[in-house]
């Protein structure tokens, strides 16, 4: 997934004006404001309401759905041999201005502030989700190499406080 790529989908995003969240390793750089590694998708956090106008815009230009072990309706994969993959984290906008991943099933909570972060992606802003939130979200999985490395680099740029399990020895 190139920084093009990317460019390409808030094009998207913009045309069918549609709000999205940058999550995941591109979230990670666009906090940090740089590209620092390859990333094979592109991670988004996105309301059920703008999921359905982006999923059929995506099968409009040709995406099918990636099967992974872990599909869920709020977590799911689309893929397009030009334009790369994109990862939706789908969520529940609550009237305090935070949300729901997996409502009635997970239930984890977003608050407003993690919601109200900015970064950039090439030189373009993008709404994402804070270096806190960051944090928190990757836990309780075995984490990799690249996920350690963007915790370091969140903490070096940000001084965000890791859990034990995030600090690579």
């Amino acid at each position: 997934m190139t920084i093009d790529r990317v460019h390409w989908f808030l094009n998207l995003f913009d045309e069918l004006d549609i709000t999205v969240w940058i999550d995941g390793g591109w979230g990670v750089d666009a906090l940090l404001g740089e590209w620092t590694r390859e990333h094979q998708d592109l991670d988004i956090m996105i309301s059920w309401e703008d999921s359905a106008i982006l999923t059929a815009a995506l099968y409009h230009r040709g995406f099918v759905d990636i099967h992974t072990d872990d599909r869920k309706d709020r977590n799911f994969v689309m893929g397009h041999p030009s334009h790369g993959r994109i990862d939706f984290h789908v969520i529940e906008l609550t009237e305090e201005g935070g949300a729901i991943y997996g409502p009635g099933e997970i239930d984890w909570i977003i608050t407003e502030s993690e919601l109200s972060a900015v970064g950039s992606i090439g030189g373009r802003e993008v709404r994402c989700l804070s270096a806190d939130y960051q944090v928190r979200s990757h836990a309780g999985y075995t984490l990799q190499d690249t996920d350690f490395a963007d915790m370091r680099a969140l903490q070096e740029k940000f001084g965000v406080k890791l859990l034990a399990e995030q600090i690579n020895v």
